[in-house]
């Protein structure tokens, strides 16, 4: 079977089980050319299809998120290996670096903060953006900080980023011209899509039975952190626009909301 005919038959196979069936078999047969999308696409659809494809497949159809699969994902404007105990990347983030840039706007933060930075996400997105910047990434999961090094590392970071273990922003001094956090914001009880809820670590997904108590943790010690003309950037549940404003309103912070592509509210950036 070639390429082609086998893409149609595994986008079929993975619809229920996908919202995005065919994207879905494009990468997984990219993954098992060991090509990329657009190359496959572009030069590959007539090859025969890749024995180890199969095993992809059955992977995918027990919800396995793709980018386990694959083990990388795409954000912003790099690529950032994932995999098991890491929460991946989505594009709905891509919202906290939009609002940054528009803040800084000609400026850049000399000194950035990621608070629960998972494989880099934020920092090294962000730091692609400024390249005379210098960041700090903060996580508790020892999984997460192992992929965040090993990505900084791949995309020739490694001196301007760095990352520690810790618990938010305990323990941390110093002053950062810009503040990401992309902190649990799921309620306990609510219910999420099998791929999430069977493979994302639940620390980087949950956060009480509201979704809140990490926002009241962090919040309350931003001021002490951010420079003089700092900003702090926080993403949130496209229902916790008025909850987390009035945490941050509460502590003295302007607040600005921004929405994602989706024109869902996903990031309040605190001045």
């Amino acid at each position: 079977m070639s390429v082609h005919a086998a893409l149609n038959q595994v986008a079929k196979r993975l619809e229920p089980v996908s919202d995005s069936p065919r994207l879905d078999a494009e990468l997984l047969m990219a993954h098992a050319l060991g090509v990329t999308r657009e190359a496959m696409i572009l030069r590959h659809l007539g090859d025969p299809a890749p024995e180890g494809l199969e095993a992809l497949v059955a992977r995918r159809l027990a919800h396995e998120p793709i980018a386990y699969i694959t083990g990388s994902r795409a954000f912003w404007t790099i690529e950032l290996a994932v995999g098991p105990g890491v929460l991946i990347p989505r594009p709905d983030s891509e919202t906290l670096i939009e609002a940054a840039l528009e803040y800084f706007g000609a400026r850049s933060p000399a000194r950035i903060l990621d608070l629960g930075t998972g494989p880099g996400t934020l920092l090294l997105a962000a730091l692609a953006e400024w390249p005379e910047a210098q960041g700090l990434g903060i996580d508790a999961s020892e999984a997460a900080l192992g992929y965040a090094g090993r990505n900084a590392v791949a995309l020739g970071m490694e001196a301007r980023a760095r990352f520690m273990p810790g618990d938010w922003t305990q323990g941390l001094d110093g002053r950062f011209d810009l503040i990401l956090a992309n902190p649990p914001y799921i309620g306990t009880d609510e219910a999420l899509p099998e791929q999430v809820r069977a493979y994302e670590p639940g620390a980087a997904l949950f956060a009480g039975a509201e979704g809140l108590d990490d926002y009241r943790r962090i919040i309350p010690d931003l001021r002490r952190l951010l420079a003089p003309g700092g900003a702090a950037v926080i993403e949130i549940g496209w229902t916790q626009a008025e909850s987390v404003s009035a945490i941050a309103r509460k502590c003295g912070f302007a607040v600005t909301l921004y929405k994602d592509l989706g024109e869902r509210p996903r990031a309040l950036l605190l001045s």
